[in-house]
Parts: structure tokens; C-alpha cells; sequence
């Protein structure tokens, strides 16, 4: 019996977020969907640029593929999304408009984040072009793809099933960097457990494309990236999570080690635009109409600065 069509898969690396862009065709149609992007974003000059979307849009020509979807594994706390600009120069180029997807359980992750960070409804509401459900199948050509849950890292999180090809965004990394944090809002490494058990129950042959990598580097480590493990290797040799790890074991592991975490470096620049679906935030009543995103001050311990904030709000 003849096996199933699997994808072509481009896996494209962007080293200052140490992210993994992917773009997933079907080799007969040429139809293709984008997973992940990156905006290049520099913090020293608050500076966006496109020279990674942009080097996404170059092999797509080259390869003559039409983009259907681009798709958002989840609300990112490390990089910004370049899926608006990619939408805005395939539709240009083509003059058919990808989708942007994600998870339903954005919605959420929306309201919390602009809440704290006092963005309008109509920044956000309605940004993302469609929210997939729970094990949600669509096309991407003539190959079947699906949707699935894989919440811990954060609530909203969704994994792609391509053929014999998932890719997780951060719920599993490679098996010598291990798994993602759970300490972001709504986090759960109860959850994340779950969410790898249901990866490891794959067949050993299927590939864990993963978000991220971090090569350990140094004597004996590994110093190039690494887009994808099997089902196999994961379960053998994942440094936090493998056969045999009981669930206590790696919570108990997990919520410590998330204990001592620095934030991501680009953490509140990444959420309020992510949450826009890569959109702009509205010019401000400003004389160049400028655009802002709001970074919180971190006050240090004790009571006085709290004072002088009252007092001066008097």
C-alpha cells in the first residue's frame, strides 16, 4: 500500500531569538503555509526590521509557493510575530491574502495581556483572521493537516501535525535543552506534562519540530541548531522528560527550575504585539503620531517608591 504524501519542509533559523521559521508545502500543489515567523526587533534603537520575513518571502517565490495560512503556534513572550507583514506582501504580490491562525484560547491571553497593558479592544479583538478548535483539520494542498492542544508552557498553545511531522512550537525541545517554562500567566507544568505524554504517545518514527534550540555547546555539546528529533529519541533521551519520568517528578523539577527564570529579554514587546496578530499599535496624539509599546518599570523592594507614586498622584 502506498504511504501517505508527506511535506516539504524549509526550516529557517533565526539566531538572535534562537527561533526555528517554518514554511510547510505541498510538493504537488505548491500551496504552503508559514509557521512562526519573526519580526527582527533590536531593543538598543526600539527598531523593527524584515530582513528575517523578508528571507521567508524569498524562498517562497523561488519556490513558486502559494501561501494559504500563517500560523502562530501561540502568543510568543520572546520574539514578535511576522505574520501582518507577511500577510500584507503575499496579498500584494499575489493578491490572495493568507490567513492568520492560532488557538481560540487567545482570546484569553488577549484580555489578560491588554489589560496590564492598557491596549484598546479594538487593537486586538478580531486581529487574528481565524481561530482554530481543538484537533481542527484543514488542508494545507492536498495534505492534511491538524490543530492540536499543547497547553503547560502557556494556555494557548497549539502544535501542527503534518504527515509524520508535529510541529510543537515550545512545548518539547530537543533532547539536550528539554522543555519549556511554565511560568508564564496560566502556565501549568501539570499541563505541559500532559501535553508531552501526548506527544511521546506518536509513533516512534514521527518528527517533534521544535520552536526553539539552544545548543549546549561547550567539549562534548552540540554546537549547530537542531529542528527536529523523532518521537524515539525524544522519549529515550530528553534531558527533563522521558520514559519513566513520573508526573510529581517533573513538576516538582519544573516549578523550581521556573522559579529562578529571568524573563525573556523581549518580553513585553513580544506580547503586546503578538497579541495584535503582528499589527501596529495606533499612532498615539503625538506631533509625529508615534507608536509606542509600554514597558513596566520594576521598582525596588520596600515601601518608599509606592509613597512618592501616591504622593505624586495627589
Amino acid at each position: 500500500m502506498a504511504s501517505a504524501p508527506e511535506p516539504t519542509v524549509h526550516a529557517c533559523f533565526e539566531p538572535r531569538t534562537s527561533t526555528w521559521q517554518y514554511v510547510v508545502a505541498d510538493s504537488a500543489t505548491r500551496a504552503a503555509v508559514i509557521i512562526d515567523s519573526v519580526l527582527d526587533f533590536d531593543p538598543a534603537r526600539n527598531a523593527i526590521s524584515t530582513e528575517s520575513a523578508d528571507s521567508l518571502l524569498a524562498l517562497v517565490k523561488e519556490r513558486g509557493y502559494t501561501v494559504d495560512r500563517l500560523l502562530e503556534t501561540h502568543a510568543h513572550a520572546d520574539h514578535l510575530t511576522a505574520s501582518r507583514y507577511l500577510q500584507h506582501q503575499l496579498e500584494a504580490s499575489s493578491g490572495t491574502k493568507p490567513e492568520i491562525s492560532i488557538g481560540k484560547r487567545i482570546v484569553g491571553v488577549q484580555r489578560r495581556f491588554a489589560q496590564r497593558y492598557s491596549i484598546p479592544p479594538s487593537e486586538y479583538e478580531g486581529k487574528f483572521d481565524h481561530l482554530l478548535d481543538d484537533d481542527e483539520i484543514f488542508k494545507v494542498g492536498q495534505l492534511e493537516a491538524k490543530a492540536i492542544h499543547l497547553p503547560g508552557h502557556t494556555p494557548d498553545h497549539m502544535g501542527y501535525m503534518i504527515g509524520v511531522n508535529v510541529f510543537c512550537g515550545d512545548s518539547l525541545f530537543n533532547t539536550d535543552v528539554g522543555s519549556a517554562r511554565c511560568d508564564f500567566p496560566d502556565g501549568n507544568a501539570h499541563e505541559l506534562f500532559s501535553s508531552i505524554s501526548k506527544l511521546f504517545s506518536l509513533p516512534d518514527s514521527f518528527k517533534i519540530w521544535t520552536g526553539h534550540d539552544y545548543p549546549p555547546g561547550g567539549e562534548a555539546g552540540r554546537m549547530a541548531p537542531l529542528a527536529y528529533t523523532t518521537v524515539a529519541e525524544q522519549k529515550q533521551s530528553n534531558k527533563h522528560i522521558k520514559v519513566g519520568t513520573t508526573e510529581d517528578e517533573f513538576v516538582q523539577w519544573r516549578n523550581q527550575r521556573d522559579s529562578g527564570l529571568a524573563e525573556p529579554r523581549l518580553v513585553h514587546q513580544a506580547l503586546q504585539f503578538n497579541i495584535r496578530a503582528g499589527h501596529l499599535p495606533a499612532p498615539a496624539d503625538t506631533p509625529n503620531g508615534d507608536q509606542f509599546l509600554h514597558v513596566p518599570i520594576k521598582l525596588p523592594a520596600g515601601d518608599v517608591w509606592y509613597k512618592i507614586r501616591k504622593e505624586e498622584s495627589i
